[in-house]
C-alpha cells in the first residue's frame, strides 16, 4: 500500500486503507492524526444528549433497543417537559459539553404538544446562551424544521445509519431517500447538520466507504461515528464484528475523506474500543459524546476528561463559536 499526500482521498484508496495492517496501520494513524491537527488543532468538542421520548418506535431498525418490533428492556416514556430538557442541558454543560441534543424515539415528532414543548426548550436554551442547540427527532418536514430553527435550533442531527445499498437489511419501514431529504432540507434552511452512521451491522468495508461518500456529497457539517453495542432482544444481539483496530481505521478513513469536518465518536465507544479509546484522537476524531447514551450507560465523564488531557488534547470552551 502506498500512502498518498493529497488532501483528499478517493473511494478506492479509502477501501484500500480500511484493509491495511501492520506498519501501514500505524502510518494511517499518523497521517489521520496530522490531518486532524491541521484542520482542528488539539481541541475536542464534547456533546451530550437527553433521551427525551423513549421506546415504542414504529421503525424496525435492526440495531435499536427502542423499536416496538423488538423485545428489549429499553425504557418507555412520553416526551419529557421543556423544564427537564433545559435541566439536562445544564447537566451536560457541567461535564464540559458545548453541544446538547434533544433526542426522541419514533419516525417523527407527533402533534402540536410535542412541537410546542421542544420549541420552548430551544428558545430557553438560546436565551441562556447555550452555543450548540441540537435535536434528533426523526424525519421532519420543511415547515417543522423551519419552526424549530426559528425557536432557536442551530444544529439538526439525523443519521443515515449505513450505506444506501445495505439499508434495506437494517430498516424496512421507510426509504433511504427520506433520510437524505431531511438532511438536504435542513441544509437548505441554513442549519448545520450532524449526520453519520453506525458500524458493525454486517455491512462490508465497501459499504462503509459508500456511506462516507454519501456524507461527503451531502456536505454535512459533522459526522458522528457509532459502533454497534448489540442489545439483547434485537436482531443483532449476538453480532460482534468489530475490533478496536477496525474502529480506528474507520475513524481515520473518514477523517481523510472529510478532512475539515467535525468527526465525533459516539455510541459503542467503550464496548468496541476498550483500552484503545484514547487512540480516537490519533485516528482523527475531534469530538466525542460524553455521559449516557439513549438506552445504555456511558462511563464516568471524569474519566473521559482525564483521557482527553492525557492525550495532550483540550476541551473546546463553551463560549467559542460553532
Amino acid at each position: 500500500m502506498r500512502m498518498k499526500d493529497t488532501r483528499l482521498i478517493d473511494a478506492a484508496e479509502a477501501l484500500d486503507l480500511l484493509g491495511c495492517d501492520g506498519a501501514d496501520f500505524f502510518a494511517l494513524m499518523a497521517r489521520a492524526g496530522a490531518v486532524r491537527q491541521k484542520h482542528k488543532g488539539n481541541r475536542v468538542v464534547l456533546c451530550g444528549i437527553l433521551n427525551a421520548k423513549s421506546g415504542r418506535c414504529s421503525e424496525d431498525c435492526s440495531f435499536c433497543a427502542q423499536s416496538a418490533h423488538h423485545s428489549t428492556d429499553a425504557p418507555i416514556h412520553p416526551l419529557v417537559s421543556a423544564e427537564r430538557m433545559v435541566e439536562r442541558a445544564r447537566e451536560v454543560q457541567t461535564m464540559g459539553a458545548r453541544e446538547f441534543s434533544i433526542v426522541t424515539s419514533g419516525e417523527t415528532i407527533r402533534g402540536e404538544n410535542e412541537m410546542r414543548e421542544i420549541c420552548e426548550a430551544l428558545t430557553r436554551l438560546r436565551d441562556a446562551g447555550a452555543p450548540w442547540r441540537c435535536v434528533s427527532l426523526g424525519n421532519l418536514s420543511e415547515d417543522q424544521i423551519a419552526r424549530l430553527r426559528d425557536a432557536g435550533l442551530n444544529n439538526l442531527h439525523h443519521n443515515l445509519e449505513t450505506a444506501r445499498s445495505f439499508f434495506p437489511k437494517v430498516c424496512s419501514t421507510h426509504e433511504y431517500d427520506r433520510d437524505v431529504q431531511t438532511v438536504r432540507t435542513a441544509k437548505s434552511l441554513g442549519l448545520k447538520v450532524c449526520c453519520g452512521g453506525i458500524f458493525g451491522l454486517g455491512e462490508s468495508p465497501a459499504q462503509r466507504v459508500e456511506l462516507a461518500m454519501t456524507l461527503r456529497e451531502l456536505e454535512v457539517d459533522s459526522i458522528p461515528l457509532n459502533f454497534l453495542n448489540p442489545i439483547p432482544g434485537t436482531p443483532l444481539q449476538g453480532r460482534h464484528d468489530l475490533t478496536p483496530i477496525d474502529c480506528l481505521k474507520i475513524i481515520a478513513v473518514y477523517r481523510l475523506l472529510m478532512p475539515d469536518r467535525d468527526i465525533y465518536v459516539c455510541g459503542g465507544r467503550e464496548v468496541n474500543l476498550r483500552d484503545m479509546q484514547s487512540w480516537i484522537f490519533m485516528a482523527g476524531a475531534n469530538g466525542m459524546m460524553i455521559g449516557n447514551y439513549l438506552t445504555t450507560s456511558g462511563r464516568d465523564h471524569a474519566l473521559d476528561l482525564r483521557m482527553i488531557q492525557d492525550a495532550g488534547m483540550e476541551v473546546m470552551p463553551r463560549g467559542d463559536a460553532p
